[in-house]
């Protein structure tokens, strides 16, 4: 699983999941796919209602070339609300602020409404941001009930199997800013 290996050196460690449990989503779900190339990686879910990706990676020799626009533009022609997860930007971190400029220069809008708090395997808290795109204007309502269905479906699929507990409590997890 060479392409696990390339996104457990890209993602930070407590965004990653068990490998076991990504392979089992791709072999198991119809929904769950993943793609493989020399120049990405995408591993997404494509819902009725939405597409979900869970991660994107552009290899460093092809960064900066158009290849992530494309992908994201391929998945725009299906005409379907795309959602993502990405960390905040981080001071210390230069990729950080780089991907949520990526993804706001493709049409990407934050989920300023809604908080997303995930747990790491030390039960601490980190923030989230919530990205989304869609074809015609979408209430972040709808944007935030499609973010508890893929949590539930991709982040807590046999999560008890692989870690002992549900990755994402969706009581707490996903919270409307007051």
């Amino acid at each position: 699983m060479e392409w696990y290996g390339k996104l457990n050196d890209y993602f930070p460690e407590h965004e990653m999941k068990n490998p076991q449990q990504l392979k089992e989503l791709i072999e198991e779900h119809d929904y769950y796919h993943k793609e493989e190339t020399d120049d990405y990686v995408m591993l997404y879910a494509d819902f009725p209602d939405f597409i979900f990706i869970d991660y994107l990676l552009v290899t460093s020799n092809t960064r900066g070339k158009g290849f992530g626009t494309k992908i994201l533009d391929k998945l725009k022609e299906q005409g379907k609300m795309i959602l993502l997860e990405a960390e905040p930007a981080l001071p210390k971190d230069s990729d950080s602020k780089r991907r949520l400029q990526f993804y706001e220069r493709n049409g990407f809008k934050k989920a300023d409404l809604i908080r997303y708090t995930r747990r790491d395997e030390q039960d601490e808290p980190y923030s989230m941001h919530i990205l989304y795109w869609s074809p015609a204007g979408m209430p972040q309502a709808i944007v935030k009930e499609m973010m508890e269905l893929a949590c539930d479906e991709i982040h807590n699929f046999r999560a008890r199997r692989h870690y002992g507990r549900q990755l994402v409590d969706l009581d707490e997890a996903l919270e409307w800013k007051q």
